[in-house]
């Protein structure tokens, strides 16, 4: 069933990092995400409150950036806006080609407080577990904020689900007594239950008790769906 899931990546694990941190002010927003193959991703951004001569020279510096192009710059609001195309480097190409090849598609981007948030549209759930588990293999933690399974009416009803390695960490974990008190088993011993690292383990059910916990939380009307 399509699947619509909503990520967080670190900007210091993803891109543009250092030019975020040389421009203390700087504000950006993205305009659109241009794939040209699985290897090749140019975002439009827009960025403002800042000098443009010291924006180019920050660019030029970050090594997460290739190319960069300055395609626009827009007077009528408060700030002066500054809309450029972007190549990014290999590493972070890659990051994106894994999206792409495990077949993800990018619905939006955003960029707050440090943090990247990719809205992505796979055609099978299993699709982004395979994506999230090839990226965090390549040492990119990812955080799966947000993930509802398209329904068959016209209005996309969805509900909220975990990844299959999420739901299989936080079953295992109750079964073994993980959550009892006192503990039945150790974050360690659990690990190895699972054959996956005590590091990994932490990261999988922190998120799963996230997901679980905003179903609890957030208001209903707050769901993603396909504009």
């Amino acid at each position: 069933m399509t699947t619509i899931a909503e990520v967080t990546l670190s900007a210091a694990e993803f891109a543009l990092e250092p030019t975020v941190q040389s421009l203390q002010n700087l504000e950006l927003r993205v305009e659109s995400v241009v794939a040209e193959g699985p290897t090749r991703t140019m975002p439009l951004v827009w960025f403002s409150n800042v000098d443009v001569d010291r924006l180019d020279r920050a660019l030029d510096d970050d090594p997460t950036v290739a190319e960069h192009h300055k395609l626009l710059e827009n007077g009528e609001t408060d700030d002066e806006e500054y809309l450029y195309q972007i190549q990014y480097d290999e590493d972070v190409s890659s990051v994106c080609g894994t999206l792409y090849a495990h077949g993800g598609t990018v619905l939006g981007v955003r960029f707050v407080d440090g943090r990247w948030t990719l809205r992505l549209l796979f055609a099978e759930r299993d699709e982004l577990s395979n994506a999230v588990e090839a990226m965090e293999s390549a040492g990119v933690h990812v955080d799966v904020r947000r993930m509802v399974e398209a329904g068959q009416d016209e209005n996309l009803e969805a509900t909220a689900a975990l990844t299959e390695p999420q739901r299989e960490a936080i079953a295992e974990a109750y079964r073994q007594g993980y959550y009892d008190v006192p503990r039945e088993i150790s974050l360690e011993e659990l690990a190895n239950e699972l054959d996956i690292s005590h590091q990994a383990l932490s990261e999988r059910l922190r998120r799963a008790n996230r997901v679980l916990a905003s179903e609890q939380i957030e208001d209903p009307a707050n769901e993603m769906a396909i504009d």
